[in-house]
């Protein structure tokens, strides 16, 4: 009876999907995650910086894209059967009013959990751009969780994001 009772209390514990740039992981909380794409064609986004992989339409709206490896490690990234479109709440406060973002990811296929709780500062906060996050130690060495609601500043927000006009 124990035994049964162990299997059916939940991990300690947050949800996270795990992913790679280059050889560092990062995690994004499954909360923010809305879907997990394979790659697709995306339209380009003049004027925006390169990062900026482009848009698409998914279901009934424009999807504006980043791709993080270009973001972060100054190069594309790697097209493999690993690599993801992942759609994310780029506000999670606002629930499913959120606008959407798409980030291409590379080996964004495993999740894990981890204690949100041991999510530490890395002690580099102030040089690095605010949608890197806290880190932590597990047994394959660090994890650092992504901030989806920094990754845009407000210029690049309102370029994405442009309301849309009731007519």
């Amino acid at each position: 009876m124990a035994a049964a009772s162990l299997l059916d209390k939940p991990a300690a514990g947050g949800l996270y999907l795990l992913f790679r740039l280059g050889e560092d992981r990062y995690a994004l909380d499954v909360h923010e995650v809305v879907e997990v794409l394979p790659l697709r064609r995306l339209k380009q986004v003049p004027e925006a910086p390169e990062w900026v992989a482009g848009v698409f339409q998914h279901r009934g709206r424009m999807v504006p894209v980043l791709d993080m490896s270009r973001r972060v490690l100054k190069r594309p990234a790697h097209v493999r059967n690993s690599t993801r479109l992942v759609l994310v709440r780029f506000d999670a406060r606002q629930g499913d009013a959120s606008p959407v973002l798409g980030l291409v990811l590379e080996q964004a296929t495993d999740t894990l959990r981890l204690p949100s709780a041991a999510f530490r500062p890395s002690g580099l906060e102030a040089g690095q751009p605010g949608y890197l996050g806290p880190v932590q130690q597990d047994v394959e060495g660090l994890v650092q969780r992504i901030e989806v609601a920094s990754l845009l500043d407000d210029a690049l927000r309102a370029l994405l994001f442009q309301p849309v006009e009731q007519g």
